[in-house]
């Protein structure tokens, strides 16, 4: 009887488990995320590129004094602009004065031996047809009608030597241009054996920004030209936007004035040049900027937004809901930053619908329900990849 009933017991609490057990809800799925999605589309882009170089004036010239002795004034105001001829320091010229003088007294010495022998040459050739002279006589008249001449040529050149002498004590501008400080005080001797370095004159506008590339990338684009993929500028077409280091733009771009024919075997780069508006010399020699260089145009590229580009050791990707609804990561290659967006060369397709906010909450493989972006997606720029500038505005 005890044994019935023990077993009436278990069935019992069997069958209670067995309900509550039956009557357990399952846990609830999570819900698909939902991200927002931009479509790719492919056009043409303009093929930038940015660059570090170094700005150099246009002209620049050393003054030297051409004569020796001693400064006797500065007559210019350091640091000013100066035109071509105006004088710049004055060297003792009581010397070169004198010379001068002299040179001017041997030349109407020699005029005037001239005249005689002339005068006497003539003479004697009238003389020569009554034949009151020898031919000998008439011959060396004649030469020495000539030799007075030719010493009449030679002060003359004297005379032009010591006037360019004093002309070279007063020390001119040789071209307009921003004037730099003198080397030399007054009361200094100059000139003596060498020509002495009293000040540089430079002009800055406009003003060269020198800058190199890679040999590599100038062979690479002109394969992609002649693949009919991009479409480069020639000459001074491409053009040049400075750019300084706190990111700000310069207001006045410039263009390319000259490439050169070979490669600098220390770099591996070809040497270049743009020439920039300078007129308020905001833009000084020696002074390194970034440069954003508009080479062309891409037959076919992507803008993408920055955020949407993520990177990891293996380089940049983007994430992408595919066709099914899953998330798909598409690997790409950049070109250069266009304001808050990424040129992307490779790796997209025309309608991909590139993830630009939700990012977190996906993974490859995963479900996700895409939403068209409704206005731009704001931007903190990151820091670019591997070989490629950040961003600048």
């Amino acid at each position: 009887m005890k044994s019935r009933s023990a077993r009436l017991i278990v069935a019992t609490v069997s069958i209670a488990t067995l309900t509550v057990a039956c009557g357990k809800s399952a846990p609830p799925a999570f819900p698909v995320p939902e991200v927002e999605v931009i479509k790719a589309q492919a056009q043409p882009v303009p093929l930038t590129r940015v660059y570090v170089g170094r700005l150099s004036a246009t002209r620049a010239a050393d003054v030297r004094a051409r004569v020796s002795g001693v400064i006797l004034k500065r007559l210019y105001l350091e640091g000013t602009e100066v035109k071509v001829g105006q004088p710049l320091f004055q060297i003792d010229p009581a010397a070169y004065r004198a010379a001068l003088d002299a040179a001017e007294a041997a030349l109407a010495q020699a005029e005037a031996n001239a005249t005689n022998a002339r005068l006497f040459a003539q003479r004697t050739r009238e003389l020569k047809t009554t034949g009151a002279v020898s031919k000998s006589d008439v011959d060396t008249a004649d030469a020495n009608e000539r030799s007075t001449a030719a010493a009449v040529k030679q002060a003359s050149a004297n005379l032009e030597t010591a006037r360019i002498n004093l002309g070279y004590a007063t020390v001119r501008a040789p071209i307009a241009g921003r004037s730099s400080q003198q080397r030399v005080t007054e009361g200094a001797l100059v000139g003596q054996g060498e020509a002495t370095l009293l000040t540089t004159v430079e002009q800055i506008d406009p003003i060269y920004v020198n800058f190199d590339r890679p040999v590599s990338e100038v062979q690479e684009l002109r394969r992609a030209q002649a693949a009919g993929e991009v479409t480069l500028l020639e000459g001074d077409k491409a053009q040049v936007q400075l750019i300084f280091t706190d990111g700000t733009a310069y207001g006045q771009p410039g263009t390319l004035d000259f490439a050169d024919v070979s490669v600098d075997p220390n770099t591996g780069a070809v040497a270049f040049r743009a020439l920039i508006p300078n007129p308020d010399h905001r833009l000084l020699p020696g002074l390194f900027v970034n440069l954003r260089v508009t080479l062309g145009e891409l037959s076919q590229a992507f803008l993408v937004p920055q955020l949407a580009v993520l990177r990891d050791g293996t380089g940049p990707y983007v994430m992408v809901v595919g066709a099914d609804g899953n998330v798909v990561q598409k690997r790409i290659d950049l070109g250069s930053a266009q304001d808050n967006r990424w040129v992307v060369t490779k790796g997209l397709a025309d309608g991909d619908q590139i993830i630009v906010s939700g990012i977190q909450k996906v993974h490859a493989g995963a479900p996700a329900k895409a939403v068209a972006a409704q206005a731009p997606q704001p931007n903190a720029p990151g820091p670019a990849p591997a070989g490629q500038p950040p961003a600048a505005h």
